[in-house]
């Protein structure tokens, strides 16, 4: 007996199948099939064959592969029992539930334990999200537990994952398959730089815009694992979960994070715009969903710890005439700290530096048209503050851990410590009218422990729960904690500390794989970089803000009058556009000349778009190569503005005609030929706006 289950959206089918009672596998997942596929069918055809050297049946890659049926990978499950003793568990079919995506649930009676994988497609975003939970009779000891295990393409060469550091987040890396195991594990108790928890698997030739393409995201903030694994006899499977080790307590129950899966038939693209889709539409809930973004001013690099009331209230009318909506008052506002060695924990506002509570600036704010913001860094302490002197066994780890910017994490797994930042928090909440936080998380943690993740959500959502209108900014030394479990709580990343814009053209083009405009900021920095040095032109600082949730975050009373009129101008252009670009679709573009960085973010409708054309380096030729654009229709007809022509500098000498006027050109001809722009310098932008003029509408997908 065969027993087979199918998901299905408009551009791909995931087919589930096992004989007689054992887990299902994933025999297919790709391009839609026809609804009267015979599937059992499927499930025959893609059996392997067997050869000398190779036991007389292909043990099953399944959603969970079980070393107890000779699986010879990685299995999917390692758990000992309550006093230590390896359990080999063999599950069998017990039921299944189609009434929101599947649930399938097995049970191995021998052992006292319940196995159940969950898959729930999403037609709009192309979304599978997937889970497995682990039940047990009794407290059992927990090594590991991947999600549903997915089969990796075999048409593929290599996959795309990502690394990073701090001011240098998104990096990916391709790696070629071949036997053996491509594994990632990150330990340091957050989402880390190091180690982003996604994944994009392109069948081979696939670039940004053409190709199939397999994308992968793990849904959770603490440490997580992945293994991407070639078996002798050429399958492969692909395994997400928590890191190894990170359940410290025996339990009766353990669930892993969503696994977010999509599959595209328009390269990598087609997975970046399911996922920005997804987070933006089904992950992100919003305190005022209908409200435009505001254009943020953040502090921190014009103050740092030395707040002083007169110079606060003449950076936020300087900020206000830019153009600024939000005004967010960074580190230095608490306890005595003056620097990052102190009274971290000491959540009650500086008598010092604000004599009269922090009311006098919130209103001064607020009389500005600008709402209000404020920074935490709940989950960590100095041990010069108060709070570590009065409750020292209130921080996670050995008393001699080595410190983190001098500072220890607090244990989020103690009901206590959680009522204790609740109540210093929400007084100041409660107190003031304040409508954004920056959550800020600075450290590693000195041990992975899945409890401290569990407990920072549940102290995100006691906030949430009481004060709804208030937003919450997820960072960790810029772009750390990046990931959907936290943007289940939040609504806005800090995608790095870098604000310096050539570092974050390259940073946010490879974060679009995942991430929308809408919650990832970016700011215009100082004309001096404070992270690296460089010295970059103020137009291309701006527009590089405004390919995302555009802020400034610097002192503009260092700005002359041309920086503040082209910063007034490009701000006011993104106030302008917000209404349609924080709901667009970034599709990255597949750039001729590798010194540009390129995309082209969609109106869902198709009727407008902006392409944003980053020269990060000196082309090895003179005269810029055309962009191919792309998800236009052919046959429909677009004009071609260059937004800032008037930015060409005098070496580009020539008549090229979007230096004078507009275009109207054929969608085939912009994406079969492209676009000629300009000659200009190095770290430069172009920015290009497109309008439909005629032709049937059509969604992007």
């Amino acid at each position: 007996m065969t027993r087979t289950y199918r998901l299905d959206d408009d551009r791909q089918t995931l087919v589930l199948a096992a004989r007689n009672d054992r887990l299902h596998e994933v025999v297919y997942w790709g391009a839609a099939l026809p609804m009267d596929e015979d599937l059992t069918t499927i499930h025959a055809a893609g059996a392997l064959d067997v050869t000398g050297g190779m036991l007389d049946e292909n043990p099953d890659l399944s959603i969970c592969p079980e070393a107890t049926r000779s699986f010879p990978g990685q299995p999917g499950l390692i758990v000992r029992d309550s006093d230590g003793t390896p359990l080999l568990p063999k599950f069998c079919f017990e039921s299944v539930d189609e009434t929101d995506g599947i649930v399938l649930t097995y049970r191995d009676a021998d052992n006292g334990l319940q196995l159940t994988v969950s898959f729930k497609p999403d037609p709009h975003t192309h979304i599978i999200t997937c889970q497995t939970t682990l039940d047990a009779d009794r407290p059992v000891h927990l090594h590991w537990l991947a999600a549903p295990v997915l089969p990796g393409p075999q048409q593929s060469d290599e996959m795309i994952d990502f690394s990073g550091r701090w001011c240098g987040e998104f990096q990916p890396n391709r790696t070629a398959w071949g036997a053996g195991i491509r594994y990632r594990e990150n330990r340091t108790g957050r989402t880390g730089h190091e180690h982003f928890p996604g994944l994009i698997v392109p069948c081979t030739g696939a670039t940004n815009t053409q190709g199939e393409a397999y994308g992968f995201h793990y849904g959770w903030s603490g440490g997580h694992r992945m293994i991407a694994e070639e078996l002798q006899d050429g399958r492969r499977q692909i395994q997400w979960g928590h890191a190894a080790r990170m359940e410290t307590e025996p339990s009766k129950q353990f669930k892993t994070a969503p696994l977010y899966i999509t599959y595209s038939d328009s390269g990598l693209n087609g997975c970046a715009v399911s996922f920005q889709r997804h987070l933006r539409d089904r992950i992100v809930t919003w305190p005022k969903p209908n409200a435009p973004r505001p254009v943020h001013y953040n502090c921190w690099e014009a103050v740092y710890f030395d707040h002083k009331l007169p110079v606060l209230k003449e950076i936020a009318e300087k900020a206000a005439s830019l153009g600024a909506e939000r005004f967010v008052l960074d580190d230095g506002w608490f306890g005595q700290r003056d620097d990052d060695t102190r009274s971290l924990s000491d959540w009650t506002v500086d008598p010092r530096k604000y004599p009269d509570g922090l009311g006098p600036l919130v209103d001064h704010v607020h009389s500005l048209g600008m709402t209000f913001g404020i920074w935490f860094e709940p989950e960590m302490v100095n041990e010069d503050s108060d709070i570590h002197r009065a409750n020292p066994h209130w921080a996670l780890g050995s008393e001699d851990q080595t410190l983190g910017r001098q500072q220890k994490a607090l244990n989020m797994a103690l009901p206590e410590v959680r009522d204790f930042l609740y109540d210093r928090m929400s007084a100041i909440l409660r107190d003031h009218d304040v409508d954004y936080i920056k959550w800020d998380h600075n450290r590693v943690l000195p041990m992975p422990d899945a409890a401290q993740t569990r407990g920072s959500y549940a102290l995100i959502d006691r906030l949430r729960a009481d004060f709804p209108n208030t937003e919450i900014e997820s960072c960790a030394s810029g772009g750390g904690r990046i990931d959907f479990g936290i943007m289940e709580r939040t609504q806005r990343v800090w995608l790095s500390d870098s604000n310096d814009a050539l570092e974050r053209l390259r940073i946010q083009h490879d974060a679009a794989l995942f991430l929308p405009l809408s919650v990832t900021g970016s700011h215009v920095g100082p004309r001096i970089c404070h992270t690296s040095g460089r010295v970059l032109d103020i137009a291309f600082r701006a527009w590089v803000a405004a390919q995302r949730h555009m802020g400034f975050e610097m002192d503009p009373r260092e700005l002359d009058d041309h920086e503040v009129a082209v910063l007034t101008e490009v701000t006011s252009w993104w106030k302008h556009n917000r209404h349609w670009m924080q709901q667009a679709d970034i599709l990255r573009l597949d750039s001729a000349d590798p010194a540009v960085i390129a995309e082209q973010q969609m109106a869902q409708d198709g009727d407008q778009f902006v392409v944003f054309a980053g020269k990060a380096a000196t082309s090895a030729q003179i005269s810029p190569r055309p962009l191919r654009l792309t998800n236009l229709v052919p046959t429909a007809t677009y004009r071609i503005n260059l937004a800032n022509r008037t930015s060409a500098p005098a070496l580009s000498r020539g008549d090229q005609i979007l230096k004078t006027q507009e275009i109207e050109v054929s969608g085939a001809y912009l994406m079969r030929h492209g676009v000629t722009l300009p000659w200009t310098f190095p770290d430069r932008m172009w920015v290009i706006e497109g309008t439909r003029l005629t032709g049937a509408s059509k969604e992007t997908s």
